[in-house]
């Protein structure tokens, strides 16, 4: 099954991004006297569209760790950064990645640790060897490997990405820092 992928429909415009439910963020803080409060809620806006009807929003990032969680009530909005697909150097990128039934992710990989979490849909992950089918609830637990995301569904698909900054395997070619894995595949 090495390098084999298994050609599915592409995005043919049944289910558009705009047909997700948006995505409601709250980032909590302290305020000069040190008492936690909302300091962000709203929707999410910085989104990010795939060519295949793919929809990303990134909710947050870090670019250090640990991070820094200074007090204050106007800090930097972490996610309103313009970031590729793998996490800042030293940091971190938490997204909520929607996909239409049908679409299918370039296949890319990115020198991190990241968190999937099947929120909504029928969606399969396939590896250089392997695939396996997932559900809503379902955790995926990927260290730096090639992998593509497909929705083998009917209806929309979302997960939640946590991805976090690792030590490079010094294998394949993984997404640089600032690059979208649709530039990776390209290269």
């Amino acid at each position: 099954m090495r390098g084999e992928h298994r050609a599915y429909p592409l995005y043919h415009g049944e289910t558009r991004v705009s047909d997700f439910p948006p995505i409601r963020r709250i980032v909590t803080g302290h305020n000069d006297a040190g008492v936690a409060q909302i300091l962000i809620d709203g929707p999410a806006t910085n989104v990010r569209n795939g060519a295949t009807g793919t929809r990303s929003t990134l909710m947050w990032c870090t670019d250090e760790m640990p991070a820094d969680i200074a007090i204050g009530e106007a800090p930097e909005d972490y996610g309103n950064r313009i970031l590729g697909t793998p996490p800042p150097p030293h940091g971190t990128r938490f997204t909520i990645n929607d996909l239409p039934p049908g679409s299918v992710s370039p296949h890319h990989r990115t020198e991190s640790i990241d968190y999937a979490i099947v929120l909504a849909g029928d969606i399969e992950m396939i590896m250089d060897e392997g695939r396996t089918r997932l559900s809503p609830g379902d955790v995926v637990i990927q260290r730096g490997t090639n992998h593509t995301w497909a929705n083998v569904g009917t209806t929309p698909g979302r997960i939640a990405f946590i991805l976090i900054d690792a030590k490079p395997l010094g294998i394949g070619h993984a997404v640089g820092h600032g690059q979208a894995a649709s530039q990776a595949e390209k290269r």
